[in-house]
């Protein structure tokens, strides 16, 4: 649940292999025939995303987690995804979906490049099932799952929407030497634009090294020329509280302070309901004390933000950034709404 994150510390234990897609021979041609649009739109998500579990991918793009499953262990049988679940202490953990090495064929096939090209690593795949940033990177993809999932409506019936939504892997080949953001978004309301940074924190860091980040994105903003906010996502008030102190100290001797706009929100502020999104009214700006406001409504205090030049989320195409890899561009967080089965 969005509002009671998962701890850091629930991964630091053993947990089974991965279990690997059946050994056979798979004919790729023959999947032409059989993978969907929305089939190919959860092999490029979890390229992007490393790891998705059933319930994320549920909310994303079935009707059902029942059906979700159904779709999910067909795809597992035709050897393009990989599967596992993680140990818990307590209950169970969903299915956790990760690309295998026939999905990431079918990737750079339509791509026209080889799998070495497209920077896939079957051992990298398989290193997240045991990675003690797996509950990190999990939260960060309930995070967006809830704000696509639970877009709200304005009094028009017209509905927000999450445009962009890219990886941590991505911004760090795209600003790694600047800024290394948790993950970067646009989320269109009827009203306003907001394009954004995450900063996804679970009070395993230290606040001043969460803090110190805040020198990266103004290097960014004054090396592109572009105002992007940043968003600090903590489990609580209190760490909440500590960590706008921080920010400040920081924030104030930034050369220039309104280049990095900054506005924090707590998970415990959200009600416990399954609709709760971070779209709600939870966030705080760093130069405010005023009221909290919706997601959206950040806009309002901000208006010097601009939209990023960068890569068209949904252009479909390929590009190549320095290193020689070619990187798909990503895909968008709603996929084709054409099938319900």
């Amino acid at each position: 649940m969005l509002s009671r994150p998962d701890r850091q510390a629930d991964q630091r234990k053993p947990r089974p292999e991965l279990r690997p897609a059946r050994p056979r021979a798979v004919d790729t041609t023959a999947l032409v025939a059989r993978l969907t649009e929305r089939d190919r739109w959860i092999l490029r998500m979890l390229h992007e995303h490393r790891v998705l579990t059933t319930n994320q991918l549920a909310a994303l793009a079935f009707p059902s987690a029942i059906i979700a499953l159904r779709r999910l262990n067909r795809l597992h049988r035709y050897g393009v995804l990989e599967r596992f679940r993680p140990l818990r202490t307590r209950g169970s953990a969903p299915m956790h979906w990760v690309l295998a090495p026939v999905g990431a064929t079918v990737l750079a096939a339509e791509a026209g490049i080889s799998v070495r090209e497209l920077g896939y690593s079957h051992q990298r795949t398989l290193a997240i099932a045991h990675s003690l940033q797996l509950t990190h990177t999990l939260g960060v993809s309930d995070w967006f799952t809830a704000l696509t999932a639970h877009a709200p409506h304005d009094d028009r019936g017209q509905q927000a929407r999450l445009q962009a939504w890219w990886s941590q892997t991505r911004c760090q080949r795209l600003w790694g030497d600047l800024a290394r953001p948790d993950a970067y978004g646009r989320y269109t309301h009827p009203t306003a634009t907001l394009d954004f940074f995450l900063e996804y924190d679970l009070a395993s860091t230290t606040l001043t090294r969460v803090a110190a980040k805040l020198h990266g994105y103004s290097e960014l903003a004054r090396t592109t020329g572009v105002t992007t906010p940043v968003l600090l996502w903590v489990p609580t008030t209190l760490r909440e509280a500590n960590a706008r102190e921080a920010l400040r100290r920081t924030w104030h001797r930034l050369p220039d302070p309104d280049a990095v706009p900054v506005a924090t929100a707590a998970a415990e502020l959200l009600s416990s309901s399954p609709e709760a999104s971070p779209a709600d009214q939870v966030w705080l700006p760093l130069d405010s004390d005023a009221e909290r406001l919706r997601l959206h409504e950040l806009t309002t205090v901000w208006p010097a933000c601009t939209p990023p030049a960068v890569v068209d989320a949904h252009s479909g195409q390929t590009w190549a950034p320095a290193g020689g890899l070619i990187i798909l561009d990503p895909p968008p967080p709603i996929p084709p709404r054409s099938e319900f089965w």
